[in-house]
């Protein structure tokens, strides 16, 4: 076959673009989606950062189309010199072109190479540019990054200014286009803490409150990040806080210590939410281990206590947010979250170090809390080297199965699956109605062990916690000072949870998953884990029966039956699994072709975290506080 130039081809930016959108905004599902946004909202902060708007509104319209307006200066109407073009209609076509190339423009920013709005355009069926400028307003439409008009002047505008983009994301390119409040309101809140004086509103025109009006939200903050630490926390005493500025760097870290032992360190370079850290991280840990080490060991003498401390033990319960601005930054990706510019380790490490010093001195009493917690847990981590020992000694029962397990005929592990079920009666009835050739059967004693509040040697000691790693042929182990999972002989690539659908089944499920996600994650991350979901009802009419998840379902079944006037209609509430028979059982919650089951997936593991913390952890405070805030969404069964 020849290979000549023919064979050579040439897209354009837009066209690549669309062609491989997850290049440019990482996905084309949710993230992706919501992507767009942040683009076009980042265009507005950059405006607000040079000084010149301190208003933006973010609609959700009916159609799931969005609109985003700022009072900044608007982007330029005029033509564009070089290019024979306007500069609106360069800036929304042209991958490349934009403000954030001349320093004069703007000094710091939150884009990246000028790709965001243009990119937006390309991924939209439709778009409408507004600028409020010089007294009028210009328009221009687009289609899929293709301008469909002029530019149009559509009337004027008295001591207005700003830019309006409408955009409608494309139904070819996105697998879904609905748009969630949660997700954009956090970030919008988080904008807000790090654009202090900015306001920004949220409208959803989807939704509508009590009182006939849209559903809508305010983001305002006076104080910036040391207001969002306290919003993250609930907690405004003791807060370690620095702002400092010089000629290549902006920087500003509000940070607490709090009684638990988890780290949390929430990480921006110009509003840009670097999930990954990067090297601004990276400097703020050498700079806070550092110090701390310094302190550490004067207070506690390496030679009278033979302990040797590691930054991750000087970290611990430490909730911090840093935020720096910076010119030209570099990001892996264009979705930026990780900071690569080697040359701003030095500068963050070299600040902190100073002003962390200084304040420290300043509050010895303070400084000695923070030292005695961390001298406490250095001591305790060494009765993990007995529970090393134990792992190692407990891997031996991998060997055997569980006595309780009703195993299944077929041997590979991508065709079985197993049932943890709630008890022995229920296990007794789903092994009498499963199908024994892929599907087994482990039943549970009752509520398993909660693994987030007990120490590792009573977790692996705990007889069911060895009977679901027995059977399902996986393997523990300590390397490099963590716990470890081997899958290799996993046994069963479908591991199917099912408990009765009252207060204590969603307990056991949560203890279940709480020891899969601290533990087993990898089953989770591989998609192996499932939700089983028993009806909640029975209904019997003559020789008719029909099943009902949830009561909206029972009563629509109910009323239909009574259109067509059928008589002696009886409705059983299943309290739990053990009053179905093996038949019902089978036909609802384990036939392969009637069942749903719920896949348990993590779509973001620092909230996942912080949640299974949260509720199942030892500090009793965050999880009043939010059983106070969400117990009128539960539906506790009576």
């Amino acid at each position: 076959m020849n290979y000549t130039s023919k064979n050579i081809q040439y897209i354009d930016g837009i066209e690549h673009v669309r062609l491989r959108p997850s290049m440019y905004i990482g996905d084309i599902g949710i993230q992706g989606l919501h992507h767009m946004v942040y683009e076009v909202v980042d265009n507005s902060i950059d405006e607000s950062l040079s000084g010149f708007c301190n208003k933006i509104y973010v609609t959700i319209h009916k159609d799931n189309s969005i609109t985003i307006l700022d009072n900044g200066r608007g982007i330029p109407v005029d033509l564009h010199k070089k290019k024979g073009i306007s500069a609106l209609e360069l800036v929304m076509t042209k991958i490349g072109a934009g403000g954030k190339f001349d320093n004069n423009s703007y000094k710091v920013s939150g884009g990246l190479h000028g790709v965001g709005i243009s990119c937006v355009n390309a991924l939209s069926s439709n778009l409408i540019a507004k600028v409020y400028r010089n007294g009028k307003i210009y328009e221009q439409k687009y289609s899929r990054g293709i301008p469909i008009s002029k530019i149009n002047i559509i009337g004027k505008c008295h001591n207005k200014v700003g830019t309006k983009i409408s955009f409608k994301a494309d139904k070819l390119i996105f697998k879904k286009i609905k748009y969630n409040y949660s997700i954009l309101m956090n970030r919008l809140r988080e904008l807000s803490y790090l654009n202090k004086g900015l306001s920004i509103y949220l409208l959803d025109e989807r939704e509508i409150d009590k009182n006939g009006n849209f559903k809508k939200k305010i983001f305002f903050s006076k104080k910036g990040i040391k207001e969002f630490l306290i919003f993250i926390e609930k907690k405004n005493d003791n807060i370690i806080y620095i702002k400092k500025k010089n000629l290549k760097l902006e920087l500003e870290l509000a940070m607490r210590f709090n009684s638990s032992f988890k780290e949390k360190i929430y990480s921006y370079v110009n509003n840009i939410n670097t999930s990954q850290g990067g090297t601004h991280i990276s400097g703020f840990k050498r700079a806070l281990t550092k110090t701390l080490k310094k302190f550490f060991y004067k207070f506690f003498p390496l030679k009278k206590n033979k302990i040797e401390i590691t930054g991750k033990n000087l970290r611990e319960g430490l909730t911090a947010i840093l935020a720096i601005r910076i010119i030209n930054p570099q990001f892996e990706g264009q979705i930026k979250n990780k900071l690569v510019n080697n040359e701003i380790i030095g500068l963050v490490e070299k600040i902190i170090n100073k002003h962390i010093s200084i304040f420290f001195k300043k509050n010895i009493f303070f400084l000695k809390k923070i030292l005695k917690k961390i001298f406490l847990s250095v001591k305790a981590q060494k009765t993990l080297k007995k529970a090393r020992e134990l792992i190692n000694k407990k891997t031996s029962i991998h060997k055997f199965l569980p006595i309780k397990l009703a195993d299944c005929s077929f041997n590979d592990p991508n065709l079985c699956e197993i049932y943890l079920v709630e008890g022995d009666s229920a296990g007794g009835t789903a092994k009498q109605g499963r199908e024994r050739k892929f599907q087994a059967v482990l039943p549970l004693r009752g509520k398993i062990l909660n693994v987030e509040k007990n120490i590792i040697n009573k977790i692996f000691s705990n007889e069911e916690i060895k009977n679901i790693i027995s059977a399902l042929g996986v393997y523990i182990f300590f390397e490099k000072k963590k716990i470890n999972l081997n899958i290799d002989n996993l046994r069963y690539k479908k591991i199917i949870i099912m408990t009765d659908a009252d207060i204590d089944g969603s307990h056991i499920s949560t203890l279940i998953l709480t020891l899969f996600f601290k533990y087993m994650r990898i089953l989770i991350e591989k998609g192996y884990i499932y939700i089983a979901t028993p009806p909640l009802f029975l209904i019997k009419t003559f020789n008719k029966k029909f099943y009902a998840w949830n009561e909206k379902e029972r009563n629509k079944i109910l009323k239909k039956l009574k259109m067509n006037s059928l008589k002696k209609i009886s409705v059983q509430r299943y309290k739990g699994l053990g009053e179905m028979n093996a038949e019902q059982l089978w036909e609802t919650t384990m036939n392969p072709i009637n069942r749903t089951l719920r896949k348990v997936t993590i779509s973001n593991l620092k909230i996942a975290k912080n949640i299974f913390y949260m509720l199942m952890g030892n500090n009793v405070i965050p999880r009043k506080k939010f059983i106070e805030k969400n117990y009128i969404f539960a539906n506790i069964d009576t």
